[in-house]
């Protein structure tokens, strides 16, 4: 057995050593399988997983069970509480295949959450076991705790697969002040852990999650182990991808009023609840779509609020419930008129970082035009003053240019009686010499 340190008690209490799983004995070849077996395990939980589980309808448990379904091996389940077994031959089976004498290949299922049952241990006790086993130092028959189950088992198994909230991430039992320890199967595993077939911790969330979830992942398995079928999609999480890739919100039946900017003032109200503390917009979630069992119900359908129960940190992150406040990050939307120019609808700060924008646009075109136009003004007076000085100028031209002006007036009439003159002394000549002619005539007569 590997040990390790791990911290994982509350401040004040020494830190202990903890078991890890034994490393995998062997590696299982791929299908075509003809039974396997399921060791359904079952930690600090409510049993809320294994009703959801029982309910599921699509696909259902019965057909897995029974052996019905076209390419699928007959599933054995081993189950505290839905199996028929009990006592001794119910852990028999958990002991066979522990020691690999089962013959065939087997999933674990955990639900709840692992306790630290090394708490409990310094006092003789333990958290939640299952079956009897011999006791250390010559002590008898002893509880077997199932966390120590899980440790034996999962090294082996084809999958190992984390149901509910408390298995995949701690949940209730592991909420602040907790004073077991509690953890979820990857903290106990450890997130390199992989299967016989080299599976990660498939993790299915949910406080109860809801059943179709569990059955359809578990089909989509077996086809792999079946070698019918690709490896299913796991997020960062674990989870299966193509169930938990949307919010709760973008499959809510309520959805239709958060477009419109409808919310709802007190519980019981049929618009979005939002405003009144759901956490929708940003939690994982496919239970309005599926619905609770049978597709009937769910948390929004029923009139509740979602509380984030399928996400890690539940539910100390998203306490206290019901307080009627936004969730971090969210923004209430507005009438569908207000989308931007992709149609896509604009949140408060999207509506006031735009109106800031078109704002501060508006504000500098304003102080552009203000600014030519003043300019505009300065230039038009100055071109008036000058223009004004000018006419004073060819006022004071004109009045000091009279004497000339007269002057000019003057030599135009003494031209004139120059020409008047000249024109009399052509005339009186050319009247002389008619006469001197006619008088040298006359003399010769």
């Amino acid at each position: 057995m590997a040990i390790v340190e791990r911290e994982v008690l509350r401040s004040g209490q020494p830190s202990v050593l903890e078991t890890q799983p034994e490393p995998s004995r062997e590696r299982l070849p791929l299908g075509p399988l003809k039974t396997i077996h399921v060791y359904w395990l079952a930690g600090m939980s409510c049993d809320g997983c294994t009703i959801s589980v029982a309910g599921a309808t699509n696909p259902g448990i019965e057909g897995l069970l029974a052996g019905a379904v076209p390419a699928m091996p007959k599933v054995i389940l081993h189950h505290p509480v839905l199996s028929v077994e009990a006592g001794a031959d119910f852990v028999q089976s958990f002991v066979d295949a522990w020691e690999g004498k089962l013959g065939a290949p087997y999933v674990v299922v955990y639900e709840g959450s692992v306790a630290d049952e090394r708490i409990a241990a310094r006092t003789g006790g333990y958290f939640c076991a299952m079956g009897v086993g011999a006791g250390k130092d010559g002590e008898g028959p002893q509880p077997v705790p199932t966390a120590t189950w899980l440790g034996r088992l999962a090294p082996g198994a084809a999958a190992t697969i984390a149901i509910g909230t408390c298995a995949t991430w701690g949940g209730v039992p592991s909420a602040e002040g907790n004073p077991t320890g509690a953890m979820s199967l990857m903290d106990y595993l450890g997130k390199d852990y992989r299967s016989a077939f080299g599976l990660p911790i498939i993790n299915i969330p949910g406080c109860a999650p809801q059943g179709d979830n569990f059955t359809e992942t578990v089909f989509a398995v077996l086809l792999f182990l079946q070698g019918l079928g690709p490896l299913p999609t796991f997020d960062e999480l674990g989870r299966p991808a193509w169930l938990f890739r949307d919010t709760v919100h973008q499959g809510c039946s309520r959805a239709g009023f958060y477009e419109e900017g409808i919310f709802a003032e007190h519980f019981g109200d049929p618009e979005c609840l939002v405003e009144i503390g759901c956490w929708g917009p940003i939690v994982n979630c496919n239970i309005v779509q599926r619905g609770a069992i049978n597709h009937m119900g769910g948390c929004m359908r029923a009139g509740g609020i979602c509380i984030g129960c399928t996400m890690p940190g539940f539910p100390d992150k998203f306490s206290p419930f019901y307080k009627r406040s936004r969730p971090p990050g969210f923004q209430k939307r507005l009438h569908r008129r207000q989308r931007d120019p992709r149609g896509q609808m604009m949140t408060d700060a999207d509506l006031w970082a735009a109106w800031r924008i078109w704002i501060l646009v508006a504000a500098v075109v304003i102080l552009v035009a203000a600014a030519l136009l003043v300019t505009i003004w300065l230039t038009a007076r100055s071109i008036a003053s000058h223009a004004r000085r000018a006419v004073v100028a060819l006022e004071a031209i004109r009045d000091n240019t009279r004497v000339i002006w007269a002057l000019q007036t003057t030599n135009e009439v003494g031209e004139e009686l120059r020409d008047t003159v000249r024109d009399i002394e052509t005339k009186a000549t050319a009247l002389t010499e008619a006469l001197q002619s006619h008088a040298a005539a006359a003399g010769r007569n």
